[in-house]
């Protein structure tokens, strides 16, 4: 406690007095808490003694587990089973997909360069495999959307490309055009890699209406275990290129070592269980973000919603209260029982002004101040009245101290 602030030890001092045996989990574009059915299936998994590649009787029955699981990872998506390659998480299906390999194969031509969009996942800016000189970024609008112009007169500039692009944002929660990019870039013979680990399950991600080459899936977005995720082969003759990792035939070659059958099992469950309802539960789940967002208004009529103009994503709510640092109201709300972030979860052990933010065009000063709320399956009610508490008494403490100060 000695190194926070004055201003950052009244915050905790406040927070102290509405904090609630209950917490409010807030925080589901990090991590969803896991499903109990999920929790079920990889419990079950771990009592299966067989590795999923050895022809006995264990292995077979471990083997179904891992191809049970994968048929539902490819409903998920409208994919076919075979085209799902299991890895570790969205991460590893990023730094496996983007090489210059991709598309072709390896012998076929390289690809000449990458475009990642400016507010990409850390896993896709620093986990590919092409040279810097190679790598070029497209801009987003003030909405956080990719600016489709700019794309287009990337397309007709020569040389093959591969784009990576999110399908919603993890931060702001936007949903990007990724059919329209697609169209873009496969007129010009290049591939679209795109990573779907938020819209899974909250939105629209079926691969024909996506229009992208291959997406990444993260099993502990959707309420399944970490340490488990799919890349996708979207469109049919698209090669991954050079393995990420080599050794074993497993997942046909694409990715060696033992599957992580207890892993892959609750991934199943998961993309099972979010495949149902995906209509009705975005409804839900909107309801309640456009209540947290009231909440906030209500207590800093001020407050500045990013990505608010933009298609968004029905769980995800990103915003700054002017004046306000992002750490001294995540300190505040967490020692109140309320679990929120700042930015991507990837970037953290810090608190960093986001540059999905920056290539927004978002003022530093404001974008200090920048929290994210994201909801999910086990999300109620009472986790909205919960945060409206330690939200209204966490920036009521901290504006009286300025206006003290």
């Amino acid at each position: 406690m000695s190194r926070l602030s004055a201003l950052d030890r009244g915050v905790v001092g406040a927070a102290r007095a509405v904090n609630k045996k209950t917490r409010a989990y807030l925080d589901y574009n990090a991590s969803s808490p896991l499903r109990p059915e999920a929790r079920e299936a990889l419990i079950a998994a771990l009592e299966e003694a067989g590795n999923p590649s050895s022809v006995h009787r264990e292995g077979r029955e471990a083997r179904k587990i891992v191809e049970e699981a994968r048929a539902e990872v490819a409903r998920l998506v409208g994919a076919a089973p075979r085209s799902v390659t299991f890895v570790s998480g969205g991460t590893e299906a990023a730094a496996t997909a983007l090489n210059p390999s991709f598309g072709a194969g390896p012998g076929g031509p390289p690809l000449d360069r990458l475009v990642v969009s400016g507010g990409e996942h850390p896993c896709v800016l620093n986990g590919h495999r092409f040279p810097a000189a190679a790598v070029e970024t497209a801009p987003l609008t003030a909405d956080g959307i990719i600016d489709l112009g700019w794309l287009a007169e990337a397309s007709a500039r020569p040389g093959r490309m591969l784009l990576a692009l999110q399908g919603a944002n993890n931060e702001t929660g936007a949903v990007q055009p990724v059919a329209e990019a697609a169209a873009l870039v496969h007129a010009a013979g290049g591939y679209v890699f795109c990573d779907a680990v938020q819209l899974a399950g909250r939105a629209d991600c079926d691969v024909s209406a996506l229009g992208a080459d291959a997406l990444s899936l993260s099993a502990h977005k959707i309420g399944g275990p970490k340490g488990a995720g799919a890349l996708v082969i979207a469109r049919p003759g698209v090669s991954l290129g050079e393995p990420l990792i080599r050794g074993g035939g497993q997942e046909r070659g694409a990715r060696a070592g033992t599957e992580n059958v207890a892993g892959i099992a609750g991934f199943g469950a998961a993309a099972r269980l979010s495949a149902v309802g995906i209509e009705a539960e975005a409804a839900r789940l909107r309801a309640l973000r456009d209540r947290l967002a009231a909440a906030i208004v209500a207590s800093a009529p001020d407050s500045v919603f990013f990505s608010a103009a933009a298609p968004r994503l029905p769980n995800t709510l990103c915003f700054a209260v002017p004046g306000v640092e992002a750490a001294t109201l995540m300190i505040a709300l967490d020692l109140a029982g309320v679990a929120v972030s700042s930015g991507s979860a990837c970037s953290s052990g810090k608190v960093a002004p986001s540059h999905v933010l920056a290539a927004m065009g978002v003022k530093p000063g404001l974008a200090r101040g920048a929290i994210r709320l994201s909801i999910g399956w086990a999300s109620e009610a009472e986790d909205v009245a919960h945060f409206a508490a330690a939200f209204a008494a966490a920036v009521g403490r901290i504006r009286r101290h300025r206006g003290a100060a």
